[in-house]
């Protein structure tokens, strides 16, 4: 084979219920990430919109639904707005950490509390530490941990406030999990300020994109993904940008509390799920 890879062999996961839009069943296609080559094959993958899990990269593939929309944003081509600045100057004195992805008891602390906070009922909330640790631990590609802590006093390390499963593909960054401290009334974005802070790290190490996992269109806590410009998603010819103007009108309708009216998967020839 001249091939630096075998081509994988893929699977599909039995229906589930749809943890984002109510009433919807979820099926996934995966395959495996092992061997030497897994860091290649995960970069491959992902330009095609799949997304890693632990030793696994997978992507929606639902026989009714396509709700799911890969997107992407430009790291060198991004400008944050008056908003976004303020919510960076606001965080500067945080010390931000690339760690080795190993798992520790503060950063699952930390998780436990997002957890009930943003998502109470879903099906991380079920996780244990052991849970925790394979997520971080079983990577077979290049991942960190990003930690955001506040500053310490005597030399110590000072509270953590945020963190992120990250991996760096050849192209970019993947944000594979962040989390926070939702309790934190004086650091209120940082959500945001997390996703910010991984595009000025792109942009920094000469990477094109920060990839965002699936923006789901109905689902009203997974539009926080299209407030970040230039923004690219994924469709049957490939990435192409958000129009502009529709996307401000997407924000408009999500700060207004209602669903985003953009065109449906026959009109755009998205590719989803």
């Amino acid at each position: 084979m001249s091939a630096p890879f075998r081509f994988p062999r893929f699977f599909v996961t039995n229906p589930s219920p749809c943890p984002y839009l109510p009433g919807r069943s979820e099926r996934k296609v995966f395959t495996e990430l092992s061997g030497e080559h897994a860091g290649e094959l995960n970069d491959a993958l992902g330009r095609i919109g799949f997304r890693r899990s632990q030793n696994v990269a997978y992507r929606p593939s639902c026989a009714d639904c396509s709700a799911c929309v890969s997107v992407r944003v430009v790291a060198n081509e991004f400008r944050a707005n008056a908003t976004q600045r303020k919510l960076i100057r606001r965080n500067s004195d945080l010390v931000v950490t690339a760690c080795k992805p190993w798992s520790t008891e503060e950063q699952y602390a930390l998780l436990q509390r997002y957890l009930r906070a943003r998502h109470p009922g879903g099906g991380m909330t079920e996780m244990d530490e052991m849970d925790y640790a394979d997520m971080v631990e079983q990577t077979p590609v290049d991942s960190h941990v990003i930690e955001y802590r506040e500053p310490g006093a005597g030399g110590r390390p000072g509270r953590l406030v945020g963190a992120c499963l990250t991996d760096r593909q050849a192209d970019g960054l993947s944000m594979i999990y962040s989390f926070f401290d939702p309790e934190l009334a004086s650091r209120p974005g940082m959500g945001n300020f997390i996703i910010m802070d991984h595009i000025l790290r792109a942009r920094d190490a000469g990477l094109a994109y920060v990839y965002l996992g699936y923006w789901v269109e109905g689902s009203k806590r997974m539009q926080y993904k299209i407030r970040y410009r230039p923004l690219e998603r994924l469709g049957r010819g490939g990435w192409t940008r958000f129009d502009p103007d529709e996307q401000a009108d997407a924000i408009r309708d999500v700060a207004a509390g209602s669903p985003s009216p953009l065109p449906s998967v026959e009109a755009s020839g998205i590719f989803r799920k």
